[in-house]
């Protein structure tokens, strides 16, 4: 698809703590890559992708494809940039927390960060993708994936083991957060959760699809 060419503007955000492999487990899904150099973010930086998302019905049926502009918004996790960062929550549709499984500190700060997300996000329920990534270190691991999978499991939240490194289920956990997002906008009556620019003017028709000229809390 050329590059005016979109149904919808999607923007995701990941979080989490400083060195936990934001910046390069988005490099991986974008670009396909892997950077052994760390660089740490400072405040704000992102990336983008053109994917085509086909929806499926209950009887397992494909809908029409629509074309979809994804912004995915690279966070600071450090704590000087806190600030910076909650103001752009509210902005993004879906969240992927990762953590590192060689770290036990920052598995122990997602509630923390579930509890930001609780208060500044869009709604108190927003979609969240929970990934514990550097899953390719087994050797150095601290966190086991019963632990993780319990904590997503009290949120209600999926939960992936990811390597930024080679790969392993990035883009799996990316496809679940859209999917989880196309399907909030697609079952949603009330549409002012939605931001202003997602659905474009030239994209989908269809009434229950369009965004809200009002923000506020998501019943979904």
């Amino acid at each position: 698809m050329s590059d005016g060419e979109y149904d919808y503007l999607i923007k995701f955000l990941a979080l989490g703590d400083s060195g936990v492999g934001k910046t390069s487990f988005l490099y991986q899904y974008t670009d396909g890559r892997f950077n052994s150099k760390f660089i740490t973010t400072v405040g704000i930086d992102f990336r983008e992708k053109r994917v085509m998302y086909k929806s499926t019905g209950p009887d397992g049926s494909s809908g029409r494809g629509q074309k979809i502009h994804m912004q995915l918004w690279d966070t600071a996790g450090q704590e000087r940039f806190r600030s910076l960062t909650t103001a752009f929550f509210r902005d993004a549709m879906g969240f992927l927390l990762l953590f590192d499984l060689t770290n036990e500190q920052s598995f122990l700060n997602v509630r923390n960060w579930m509890s930001q997300l609780q208060i500044h996000a869009y709604c108190e329920n927003p979609d969240i993708v929970l990934c514990g990534n550097k899953c390719d270190l087994a050797d150095q691991r601290a966190v086991s994936e019963d632990e993780a999978r319990e904590l997503a499991e009290k949120y209600g939240i999926p939960y992936f083991e990811t390597s930024a490194a080679n790969g392993q289920n990035v883009n799996q956990a990316v496809d679940v957060l859209l999917d989880l997002i196309m399907k909030r906008m697609e079952r949603c009556v009330d549409k002012s959760w939605i931001p202003d620019g997602t659905v474009r003017a030239n994209g989908p028709t269809n009434p229950d699809m369009s965004e809200g000229s009002d923000r506020g809390k998501c019943a979904c």
